[in-house]
């Protein structure tokens, strides 16, 4: 008789033994596997208490603004406010609370800056803001706020009022932002020693720009933008210290006259949707400081004149939705700190004369919407998105561009990113079968394994 075999016991543990080894090694731990562990919810943020009335967040420097001088401290009783009496009556009677000494900063709501005279310090710089429709300026109220050399409306709609001469004479920056009702030309040419005048989203009924611009001959900075502003630009421009000059979102027409070209300080132009027409004056590149000129979505024609090329300090040139004509010029390239160029929307034809190394450099380049444009494929490559049709033999656009041609607003995509992207995805996918799986199916295997093998094993030994 055969002896019964002694060591299937033995082989029976080891085997369970070494499947429980196997699953336990291929299952990843809790604290390995992200996707396993339940997400630890973050600390909750302490939340930082409400700024009180009486102490909000100093605002950012605008550079349009007066510097406030360094103010001793104060006492927060209006009692001992070291503010004139009457200026403080006067706040008073804008709404405007006094609890806290106008003159300390940061002052309430960041609405007042004084200066240091004696016995009594004045107010040099107010902001209304968000006026409450029970707001009214008086003469009175007025009259003693002569002193003041920043005067802003920001939200507040209330009746237009008659500004003192001695108002008028002092004020060095005026800001006027859906504020104001019935503002005229006339009234804000009246404000003649102004340096800086920033007037949007309110409509101004003026003949022209002329008549605010006019007689504000030490204007270093204007913004009129979305004031519904009619006529034509100045023929004459008095102003010759401006640096930024922003009249976009009007309703101007005409040319643009050379005299603008005078106007040598100017760094920053925009004269967007308007409805301007007319070419670029010849001496237009004479505006050697200017760095950002936008003339986008007007009816001007021609061509860009040359002396752009000379305009080394530009980087931002905007002449899109126009109806600019000719071929692209090559001086273009000429522009060393060029990073923004549009000239999409447009009646340009011919070969698109820039090299990819050129494109490459803008941080924007859109040339789309120009029909008879094209570009030589054998210097650019079709991965570069440029919204143009290849050229064929002739220099004629092969084929209007295909939805596949249309690039971002930065064209400037070669065809390295492309390949990183695919290699990024490419190393994702990478990992392999999940470990959970893969445990899971070696034990299955191993438990059939045994259940066949201690079979085979019994039938054996019988």
């Amino acid at each position: 008789m055969a002896p019964k075999p002694q060591f299937l016991p033995i082989l029976l543990c080891l085997l369970s033994f070494y499947i429980l080894t196997i699953s336990c090694l291929s299952t990843p731990s809790p604290a390995s596997s992200p996707s396993s562990s339940p997400s630890r919810p973050s600390p909750p943020k302490a939340s930082s208490p409400k700024a009180s009335p009486e102490e909000p967040a100093p605002p950012e420097a605008s550079p349009s603004e007066p510097s406030p001088p360094k103010a001793a401290p104060r006492s927060s009783s209006s009692s001992h406010s070291p503010l004139d009496p009457k200026q403080l009556t006067a706040l008073e009677s804008l709404n405007i609370p006094t609890s806290k000494d106008p003159c300390s900063q940061p002052s309430l709501h960041n609405a007042t800056l004084c200066n240091s005279d004696k016995p009594f310090s004045h107010l040099i710089s107010l902001r209304l803001i968000d006026c409450s429709s029970d707001v009214e300026i008086s003469s009175t109220a007025l009259k003693s706020l002569t002193t003041l050399q920043d005067f802003q409306f920001v939200n507040c709609p209330i009746p237009l009022v008659h500004f003192p001469a001695e108002l008028t004479s002092n004020l060095r920056s005026f800001t006027c932002i859906k504020s104001l009702k019935k503002l005229t030309g006339v009234w804000l040419g009246r404000l003649r020693n102004l340096t800086d005048l920033t007037v949007t989203d309110v409509s101004i009924k003026a003949s022209g720009p002329t008549i605010i611009l006019g007689n504000l001959k030490d204007l270093k900075s204007v913004k009129i933008s979305r004031a519904n502003l009619t006529g034509s630009l100045p023929k004459k421009f008095h102003f010759l210290k401006i640096t930024h000059m922003d009249l976009s979102s009007n309703r101007l027409k005409g040319k643009v006259p050379n005299s603008l070209t005078l106007l040598t300080d100017l760094q920053h132009l925009n004269l967007s949707s308007n409805t301007l027409s007319g070419e670029l004056p010849e001496s237009f590149g004479d505006l050697s400081s200017l760095q950002n000129v936008s003339f986008g979505s007007n009816s001007m024609s021609g061509q860009i004149p040359e002396s752009v090329a000379d305009m080394h300090s530009l980087m931002h040139l905007d002449l899109s939705s126009n109806q600019f004509n000719g071929t692209i010029p090559k001086f273009i390239t000429r522009m060393k700190n060029l990073k923004y160029l549009n000239l999409e929307n447009n009646n340009f034809h011919g070969v698109l004369p820039f090299n990819k190394s050129f494109i490459q450099k803008l941080e924007v380049f859109k040339v789309g919407g120009n029909s008879g444009v094209c570009f030589n494929h054998t210097t650019l490559s079709t991965k570069l998105k440029l919204g143009i049709a290849r050229c064929d033999k002739y220099g004629l656009p092969v084929s209007p561009p295909s939805k596949s041609e249309f690039g971002d607003d930065s064209s400037a995509d070669s065809e390295d990113d492309t390949s990183d992207d695919d290699s990024t995805q490419i190393d994702t996918k990478k990992h392999g079968p999940n470990k959970v799986v893969l445990g899971t199916a070696i034990a299955l295997s191993s438990l059939i394994f045994l259940i066949v093998f201690l079979i085979l094993l019994n039938k054996c030994c019988r």
